[in-house]
């Protein structure tokens, strides 16, 4: 049971918007983690065993050393262990009481914070703050201001301000302190700013450092957009309002950073906002590198299903010209083997990767085999099964190898006229496939290998299966009379 929610169903009786709001506090609680320089430990009451609690969940911090080497989740703890977490979770206050506690020899500190909901005063958790005290040195301006942050996050945990209610389409993954910190008072003057945000402001332009200075009024100057500025500068005065503003991407100078405005209001007073930045510039030149090579290759496919189309389009004119029936017909294979690859790259010129939605390509090959029949026979074509997203290294072969198959069965499995049908099955187990294609007609000749076949399809077809599918092929005949095609492949 390693999972939040696992733990919470089989030990606690919360309910689900309780587990939820849990849920949302462990998605953003690594900026506690960070900021206090301690392990967080998540504790819920044990149902129906007072006094007893079981460690929902975890996070070390990445700025300084765990009080803990082993995972904490599912442990249970009672008596005196769990004394600091009683308090918390009965009386609904900060315990901070109580001398540091030995595990082998690590000293740590342990701090147990109740949580509370936005909408609600009971305690339903408690979150435990554990500092390792091995390292014990006069904290530096970052750590203090790190640490002074970190305690107004903890009252607005208690009173049910922290985790910032989950926007629609917010992602919930919590931000890096490490990234950029500006601490903000409720006047809208910068306090603190770490040597990362300062960094990621000048790139976008700032001179000189950001103290004292109002960070609403400069993020506003910054972008060349003046709505982009102003719409910034509305997210920072509506945290210092107390408001949770969606993350924001500015550009200025050619530089991208992205922006995340929290409120700091512990014990349900203004004390500021806290401003969180990250210098993405070269992540956002690797993803417009990335969608131009992704059009540049959507290009080359149109391009290759254009030229495709012309090739089938002159053979076509050729067989029209050509006395020979015999050649004529050879022409007209080779028209529809050629618009078979073509659907390929035409399906993936309209994909933003280099996966193709099969069963779409393989339903037109089946439409064009049968409309070539029509004159000929009755045939009907019926798929069971779906093929599901192939890569198109795949996809080209498979489609060929589908087309002729098709083509065999609809043109010599039944005498003309008679109606018949054939049978596109497929079997997909993960990565392996069975394609079947089956008919109801007269049958193979006697002694019939389809490795020894003159027949120019079927030695497409086995070359393609034994080649580049790296897969086995079976024509037989099926003992209620008509015949059976079997392709086995694997993706690799």
């Amino acid at each position: 049971m390693s999972t939040l929610r696992d733990v919470v169903s089989a030990h606690t009786d919360l309910t689900s918007n309780s587990a939820a709001h849990l849920q949302r506090l462990v998605a953003e609680w690594q900026l506690l983690a960070d900021l206090s320089f301690a392990d967080f430990l998540l504790w819920g009451a044990v149902k129906d065993r007072p006094g007893r609690f079981v460690c929902l969940a975890q996070v070390r911090p990445t700025t300084g050393p765990t009080a803990y080497e082993e995972d904490q989740v599912g442990r249970i703890l009672e008596g005196d262990d769990a004394q600091h977490l009683n308090v918390a979770f009965t009386e609904g206050r900060i315990f901070r009481e109580g001398d540091p506690v030995w595990r082998g020899d690590v000293a740590a500190r342990h701090e147990a914070i109740p949580v509370r909901r936005r909408d609600r005063r009971e305690v339903i958790a408690v979150a435990a703050r554990d500092t390792n005290l091995s390292d014990t040195r006069s904290p530096s301006h970052l750590e203090i201001n790190y640490l002074k942050t970190a305690d107004y996050l903890v009252q607005m945990l208690t009173d049910g301000g922290f985790p910032p209610p989950l926007l629609p389409g917010e992602p919930t993954t919590a931000p890096r302190i490490g990234d950029g910190l500006v601490r903000i008072g409720g006047d809208g003057l910068v306090r603190y700013a770490s040597p990362n945000a300062l960094s990621a402001y000048r790139r976008m332009g700032v001179t000189g450092h950001l103290r004292d200075r109002d960070l609403a009024e400069l993020t506003r100057s910054l972008p060349s957009s003046p709505e982009v500025g102003a719409d910034a500068a509305r997210r920072i005065a509506d945290a210092l309002a107390g408001g949770t503003p969606r993350r924001k991407e500015i550009e200025a100078k050619g530089a991208t950073v992205l922006m995340r405005a929290l409120p700091l209001r512990p014990g349900g007073k203004a004390a500021g906002a806290l401003v969180l930045v990250r210098d993405i510039t070269e992540v956002r030149r690797l993803d417009r590198e990335l969608v131009t090579k992704d059009a540049t290759i959507r290009e080359i496919h149109h391009r290759v299903k254009n030229n495709l189309q012309t090739v089938a389009a002159l053979l076509r004119l050729q067989a029209r010209r050509v006395g020979s029936p015999q050649a004529r017909v050879s022409l007209e294979e080779s028209v529809r083997r050629v618009a078979s690859i073509a659907l390929v790259h035409e399906t993936l010129a309209q994909s933003s990767d280099e996966s193709v939605g099969f069963d779409q390509i393989v339903d037109r090959v089946a439409s064009m085999a049968v409309e070539v029949s029509v004159a000929e026979s009755k045939v009907t074509l019926r798929r069971e099964g779906t093929f599901g997203v192939l890569p198109s290294e795949y996809a080209t072969p498979l489609v060929m190898v589908v087309n002729e198959l098709l083509q065999n069965a609809v043109e010599h499995a039944y005498p003309p006229g008679q109606e018949g049908e054939v049978v596109l099955g497929v079997a997909r187990d993960g990565d392996r496939f069975r394609v079947t294609v089956t008919d109801h007609g007269k049958g193979l000749p006697e002694g019939f290998r389809i490795a020894d076949s003159t027949r120019l399809g079927l030695q497409i077809v086995h070359t393609l299966v034994t080649g580049e599918l790296r897969g086995t092929i079976d024509m037989r005949p099926r003992a209620e009379g008509g015949t059976e095609a079997v392709v086995d492949f694997a993706l690799q």
